[in-house]
């Protein structure tokens, strides 16, 4: 999944950012109000972390700009203000959540991690049930039967991709948009080395290429 973070502390964007990819998100980092507005309403994201203090556009106007224009995106806000008006006035503009600084990286990820759960296509169970396979993409397991397959965060970042869209065909630049941040300037065909990883893993029949077009997870 994508996230984008609108923070104009470098550091702190930083550190968040690396912290997530580690978990396993593509995730962007903007430090301009109006850079996060343009970034966020033109970008396929699935989460935005926003600051409320940012120059250029505050946050309140970058998330109020962004519900006026339709878009839906889970936007979690970040401010070093404290105080129930303050979180009110937050929410009252669309935002999802709300957390005050300093706040504990644990709380954040959790948090990130609720957001995207309530975001599902029914807002239902994580837990995806192909074949004789079990995939909790809130908990980033893949099981088959009392087996649980080891996968490193990027692939399971591809599989998911294929998991929330099973039967459909996902094309190689969706997942490039979703898995790799947009910076990324290296070979689209790295999908193709992650689906093949995933393959070997999984079994050859789960994943099908369809010629181009994209991938289609199929489970007997």
């Amino acid at each position: 999944m994508r996230l984008l973070i609108v923070e104009d502390e470098k550091r702190l964007a930083l550190s968040l950012a690396k912290g997530l990819t580690a978990e396993g998100y593509a995730v962007d980092v903007v430090h301009d109000g109006r850079e996060g507005l343009h970034r966020a309403g033109e970008g396929s994201y699935d989460l935005v972390i926003l600051d409320i203090m940012l120059p250029g556009m505050n946050g309140y106007r970058v998330c109020g700009a962004l519900r006026a224009a339709g878009h839906d995106v889970p936007i979690l806000m970040l401010t070093a203000k404290d105080g129930e008006y303050d979180e009110a006035e937050g929410l009252d503009t669309g935002a999802d959540d709300y957390l005050t600084k300093p706040f504990s990286y644990v709380v954040l990820v959790a948090r990130v991690k609720a957001l995207l759960r309530r975001r599902g296509p029914s807002g239902g169970s994580p837990v995806h049930v192909l074949g004789e396979f079990k995939i909790d993409t809130a908990a980033q397991r893949v099981l088959r039967g009392e087996e649980e397959i080891t996968l490193t965060a990027k692939e399971f970042s591809v599989l998911e991709q294929l998991v929330v869209r099973a039967g459909e065909v996902v094309s190689k630049s969706d997942i490039l948009d979703h898995v790799w941040d947009f910076a990324y300037e290296g070979d689209p065909n790295i999908v193709e080395v992650y689906i093949s990883t995933l393959r070997r893993k999984l079994g050859a029949s789960l994943i099908r290429t369809v010629r181009g077009a994209g991938y289609r997870l199929e489970a007997r």
